[in-house]
């Protein structure tokens, strides 16, 4: 069942993705918040669609902790699962991400148009200078900031060394970072075409004051949060 319900997800995706790309270049004129409003309802109907075909619901716990005003996500990043679901969760937001997501046909082009930060990791400091200032912008904007520290996706149970881009944005902005973990590789694999059913939870933590601490101090306070959240997780 679990290949059966696989192979109808992966139809169901083929139909609905080359036509709702062409409705989000039809939404290039209008102003950048109305633009991922519309957009992000491909991820909804994604996540719709895995919650009937491939039977993975979700919980959110600790969504009282989320502040107020546009605040940067640290968050874990095992599947494409909470890439999609986050915008469900969480308010109006924009991803960082490697700029290459941006040149596959469809999904790229719709990920274009809802103000990603996308940075060339080649360029070392000049692009982590580069983030900090579009994402300021964006905060600004209204936009929530999502980063995944680790800078990939990794299997449920793994660490990789967190990324202090997030952070830096933080410190810069005077931001509050929120950490967040969830269990999604467990049912929603890295780069997996079978998905199995289950329950994904997202469990969010108090938020983090980068005012008066240095990015290294807050990265090391999300890291620990996050990475103690994981193992109770998985």
């Amino acid at each position: 069942m679990n290949i059966l319900r696989s192979v109808l997800f992966a139809l169901v995706l083929v139909l609905i993705t080359p036509p709702y790309a062409l409705l989000a270049l039809m939404t290039f004129p209008l102003p950048r918040m109305a633009r991922y409003r519309i957009i992000s309802g491909w991820s909804r109907l994604v996540v719709f669609f895995s919650r009937i075909i491939l039977r993975i619901d979700w919980r959110v716990e600790g969504r009282e902790h989320l502040p107020a005003r546009p605040s940067v996500i640290l968050a874990k990043h095992q599947s494409a699962w909470e890439t999609m679901a986050f915008q469900l969760i969480f308010p109006p937001q924009v991803l960082v991400l490697k700029r290459e997501l941006l040149w596959i046909p469809f999904f790229g082009w719709g990920l274009a148009l809802m103000s990603p930060i996308a940075i060339d990791r080649s360029r070392g400091v000049a692009a982590l200078r580069a983030m900090a200032r579009r994402g300021r912008e964006r905060l600004q904007q209204g936009f929530w900031v999502v980063v995944f520290p680790e800078g990939t996706r990794v299997a449920p149970g793994a660490v990789r060394e967190y990324h202090p881009g997030g952070a830096w944005l933080a410190c810069a902005s005077g931001a509050p970072v929120v950490p967040v973990a969830h269990n999604a590789g467990l049912v929603w694999p890295r780069n997996a075409f079978l998905k199995r059913p289950g329950t994904v939870t997202v469990r969010i933590g108090p938020p983090i004051d980068a005012a008066n601490r240095d990015p290294k101090t807050v990265n090391d306070l999300a890291r620990t949060w996050i990475e103690e959240q994981q193992r109770a997780l998985i």
